[in-house]
């Protein structure tokens, strides 16, 4: 067993989808990004999943470790959540995904792309006073831009590579 990422059921053949578990978000996804792959998915033997508030909040709260939080979508959290609350490998191209897993001790492994090499940390930094924070698990999440307003000037804080 193995919690497939939208990737996988985008792009793998359909042999190997077989006794996979994914969320039930994925469903708008995938409907959203290939609907003739989404009629032939959702006719296969996929274990569809809702997600835990209990499994959220642990995906959020290894997300926020490693500062990728931020830049996950909803579904993303989900995929997470399930791979960490069922202790399963998760097959994803998504690096973020690849290394809040890898950072939790999780086995995370590639389905198309070459896969992440290390685990990266992020942080929050002020465009303004340059003051750095971690990541919290609340912040709000979203693909670009700044993450948060700084709490001592204002300014946009804007996610950056530890270093």
């Amino acid at each position: 067993m193995r919690v497939l990422d939208t990737a996988a059921l985008l792009h793998w053949p359909v042999a190997e989808l077989a006794d996979g578990i994914c969320a039930e978000s994925q469903r708008q996804e995938i409907e959203r990004l290939s609907p003739q792959r989404a009629m032939l998915v959702f006719a296969l033997e996929i274990d569809w999943r809702q997600v835990s508030p209990k499994w959220l909040e642990m995906a959020r709260d290894e997300a926020a470790k490693t500062g990728d939080l931020p830049r996950l979508s909803d579904v993303d959290v989900d995929v997470l959540a399930l791979a960490l609350g069922l202790d399963l490998p998760l097959f994803t191209d998504d690096y973020r995904l690849q290394n809040v897993m890898q950072s939790a001790g999780k086995v995370a492994t590639s389905v198309e792309s070459e896969g992440a090499k290390q685990v990266w940390t992020w942080e929050l930094r002020c465009t303004g006073c340059r003051t750095k924070t971690e990541v919290p698990n609340d912040v709000d999440r979203s693909k670009k831009g700044a993450v948060k307003d700084c709490d001592i000037c204002g300014s946009p804080m804007m996610l950056k590579k530890a270093r």
